[in-house]
């Protein structure tokens, strides 16, 4: 059974003196978002330009005793070298230990990746600038569900082999958890959500863009006027995609017959970017401005139900535990011998070690689970379901970078999919591990 509030308090008074959790004093919380857009004069030769705007974007929240920080940036992924640089600066320089700090990424695939020194101060400035802003506030939370993402592995119909494309009855989770931070009058300071989809929808525009997590938290933000810093936490979404993604298969398929009339065939496997598309050609426009309308669409659907989710709130708090810890644990891993995306069985040897970085950030009695890497939405959903906190998510591709690629559920593993084929993990290892290891985590709570 699901810890109601009043039973949660009673765990976490338990497993801390009473005189400890009395000295939090009354929250305070500040938000803010900084620019990270690359200059167009520093953008890979892949990518034609700038479509949209990218951010890094902080909450800081401060109970009188602990800070702590989350912080969500447009990018395909945080490395590691950047995830020690800020946590240790936020560490040294604003008192925000390590062990409380949420590094996020929203995990656009449209976005390059950026040389660490000015990329890191930029996301260390976001956090400065939302612990000038601290100010009294509460804390809510609440969860609603959007239709926008679909399991994404598939038997194709013609091939009988798997592929990509939409599974409608695959495992997918529709919730969206919200947590809402706003004034002592009322008004929404903050928001950081959780839902599990890939932001890849514009992946085949060549052009930097935060994607379907961007054009959400602006559209939220927009519709407050500017007032609120709307973070986007990537939901274990390593096995789901857009519901509606055809534009895209429909440009790689441009592609591919553009690769195969020079004579090379990639067929079974991604293609490239940058290359391989006539952008003059009318069809060529017509699904590229689709894609472009299709992320603002899916922006609005989600923005609109986050807010929905924040107006239905009725309990918000203004003193509650804050408190973070990680650990990392390692699967054996695997080395793949035989190419092709899809459809066919891998073949491996035996490879050293994988690490995976757990952690776990305590709000009161809502408990944010990480990961390092890219998870299968099943693994989040028993994490829900065995966690004895009925305010559970899951955020993954944050604080740093493992080498695990995808992170498959165990019964996953007899798909031939892309992400199975590709994961450096061998089987029967991840999944229980990083359950276990967050309710491990959530065990020593207070501690």
């Amino acid at each position: 059974m699901k810890k109601s509030f009043a039973a949660a308090w009673i765990v976490v008074t338990l497993g801390m003196s009473v005189g400890a959790y009395a000295q939090n004093a009354a929250l305070r919380v500040g938000a803010a978002k900084v620019d990270v857009t690359p200059a167009q004069a520093d953008l890979p030769k892949n990518y034609d330009g700038i479509l949209d705007h990218i951010y890094s974007r902080a909450i800081v929240i401060n109970n009188g005793t602990a800070s702590a920080a989350l912080i969500s940036v447009d990018a395909g992924g945080v490395s590691d070298q950047i995830w020690q640089a800020v946590s240790k600066q936020l560490e040294t320089d604003l008192g925000i230990p390590a062990k409380n700090v949420l590094l996020s990424a929203t995990h656009s695939h449209s976005v390059p990746n950026q040389p660490a020194g000015a990329y890191t101060q930029k996301i260390v400035e976001s956090v400065r600038l939302a612990k000038q802003r601290l100010a009294p506030a509460r804390i809510g939370y609440g969860t609603g569900v959007s239709y926008i993402n679909v399991n994404r592995n598939i038997i194709d119909p013609k091939t009988k082999r798997w592929w990509e494309g939409p599974n409608y009855e695959g495992p997918s989770d529709k919730t969206v958890a919200v947590i809402k931070f706003e004034s002592l009058s009322g008004e929404p300071l903050a928001v950081y959500y959780n839902y599990a989809m890939h932001g890849v929808a514009a992946g085949q525009l060549d052009l930097v863009s935060g994607d379907a997590p961007g054009t959400t938290s602006k559209y939220i933000e927009d519709s407050f006027d500017d007032k609120i810093v709307a973070l986007w936490s990537s939901g274990a979404a390593g096995d789901q995609n857009p519901i509606y993604f055809q534009q895209t298969y429909d440009l790689r398929e441009i592609r591919i017959k553009d690769y195969a009339k020079r004579g090379i065939d990639i067929s079974n496997s991604m293609p490239p970017g940058g290359q391989g598309l006539n952008k003059k050609d009318p069809t060529v426009i017509k699904l590229m401005n689709q894609q472009k309308q299709m992320i603002l669409s899916m922006g609005q659907f989600l923005g609109e139900e986050v807010m929905h989710v924040m107006r239905g709130m009725e309990r918000t708090e203004s003193s509650i535990q804050v408190d973070g810890r990680f650990k990392t644990f390692s699967c054996p891993g695997r080395e793949r011998t035989n190419e092709g995306r899809a459809g066919f069985p891998g073949e491996y040897k035996a490879a050293g070690p994988v690490d995976i970085r757990l952690g776990l950030l305590q709000l009161g009695d809502i408990m944010i689970g990480a990961v390092n890497a890219e998870v299968f939405n099943p693994i989040a959903q028993r994490l829900k379901k065995e966690s004895p906190y009925a305010r559970t998510m899951m955020a993954t591709l944050t604080d740093g970078s493992a080498r695990s690629g995808y992170i498959p559920n165990d019964t996953a593993y007899g798909m031939y999919t892309f992400e199975v084929l590709s994961s450096r993990l061998q089987p029967g290892c991840a999944e229980s591990a990083i359950v276990n290891g967050i309710l491990d985590l959530m065990a020593d709570s207070g501690r």
